[in-house]
């Protein structure tokens, strides 16, 4: 009986260190970090991308309407804080656009990003926390 709890306490032990180690790979180069997808308020969609990188976070938002040159207005914050307002254009072959930003920042920041289109209002929002 006792060989069989310890057993199955080892294994326990091993999925926990499996667990741990995936979780931990989020922050290492070559892993893609964090990545969250999701439908805007009409029929594009978003993914916002984040991930350790020598004490800073890469960070990548995209937005896929499937139409080239809508332009839309972004705005990215770290914190509440914005790291970025500016307007974006899809663009030729995908009929996206993408952000990126190397923001300050480590466990416990959040990301929060949204997209307005300024022809139609569509509007996109995005959050992860790391």
């Amino acid at each position: 009986m006792k060989k069989v709890a310890f057993t199955g306490f080892a294994a326990l032990v091993a999925l926990l260190f499996v667990v741990a180690s995936s979780a931990l790979a989020s922050g290492h180069k070559g892993s893609p970090g964090i990545v969250k997808t999701g439908k805007c308020s009409a029929s594009s969609h978003w993914k916002l991308r984040a991930k350790a990188d020598d004490g800073r976070i890469e960070t990548e938002f995209e937005v896929d309407q499937n139409r080239v040159g809508k332009r839309w207005h972004v705005v990215l914050r770290r914190n509440g804080s914005v790291a970025f307002n500016g307007i974006r254009t899809t663009t030729a072959r995908s009929g996206s656009f993408e952000v990126r930003r190397l923001l300050a920042g480590g466990a416990g920041t959040r990301i929060a990003a949204t997209a307005r289109s300024l022809q139609t209002g569509e509007t996109c929002r995005a959050a992860l926390a790391l």
